[in-house]
């Protein structure tokens, strides 16, 4: 019996002793990788001269090392920036790096690119954007589109409006002095008397034929750039508009039928009353 309750005990102290000694520490937290600031902004710089250096911060805020794969400049105008780095293929947990990052227009206007950082961190890739303006020294006056073409227009009939957009580019303030579309066309704009720096306004322009055939024209600019005035190309065609009855009821609009007295009809007016109407 005593031998027996040795054994028992002897058990019991083997057992105890596996369940003994203090808990294993928790796995360090994967590596993530932190950007600050969120994205670079660099403002207007003249085309062809370069603007001071922008940091970029990379932190590692993770609990494990960040193996950095590729630090590389990407997107639709990746060749007006650059950049420097005092970043290495790691990054220790909690441990920070930097990127250097210049801007250089090539071109007037809105220039935008990415950095793009792959690594074996949470998230990867990061994406950077960085954005600037290519200026002009003095006023600017830059349209976009310049030309406007409306196609087939019922004469007598205004077309749906297309846009233009005028940008100023330039350092300093643009006046505008006039705006002006030419005979068969009409605008309506967004525009005052000045235009800042880096700032845009609209031209609504419209096309109503006064008469058959191929119709050009323009919208004149008149301001205080270099270049002005500046002129958008206008075309269309102008048509005339001679309905058949079809028969039957015309619900709707139709490209096709002929002016209606109420709006939810089309109507030609003949012995026949309410119809369908297609152009002759």
């Amino acid at each position: 019996m005593k031998k027996h309750l040795a054994l028992v005990l002897g058990g019991l102290f083997l057992f105890g002793g596996c369940g003994g000694g203090s808990p294993s520490s928790p796995p360090p937290t994967p590596p993530t990788l932190n950007l600050a600031p969120a994205s670079l902004v660099f403002g207007v710089w003249l085309v062809g001269t370069e603007s001071g250096q922008q940091v970029e911060t990379l932190t590692n805020t993770g609990g494990s090392a960040l193996a950095i794969n590729s630090v590389a400049i990407t997107g639709t105008n990746a060749t007006d920036f650059d950049l420097s780095s005092t970043c290495g293929s790691s990054l220790g947990a909690g441990a920070s790096c930097t990127l250097n990052v210049t801007f250089a227009p090539s071109q007037l206007g809105q220039r935008s690119a990415s950095i793009t950082i792959a690594d074996d961190g949470v998230g990867s890739p990061q994406v950077l954007s960085m954005n600037g303006v290519g200026g002009d020294s003095g006023p600017n006056a830059t349209l976009s589109p310049t030309s406007l073409v409306f196609g087939d227009q019922v004469i007598g009939t205004s077309s749906p409006a297309q846009s233009i957009t005028l940008s100023n580019y330039g350092t300093t303030m643009l006046s505008i002095t006039d705006i002006t579309a030419s005979a068969n066309f009409g605008q309506t704009n967004t525009c005052n008397s000045t235009l800042a720096s880096v700032a845009s306004c609209t031209v609504s322009v419209t096309f109503t034929p006064g008469n058959s055939g191929s119709l050009n024209g323009t919208l004149l600019f008149v301001d205080s750039a270099a270049n002005s005035p500046q002129t958008v190309s206008l075309s269309g065609t102008g048509v005339a508009n001679t309905c058949i009855p079809q028969g039957g009821a015309c619900f709707g609009p139709s490209a096709h039928c002929c002016p209606a007295p109420r709006g939810h009809h089309s109507y030609c007016s003949n012995p026949t009353g309410w119809g369908t109407c297609v152009e002759n």
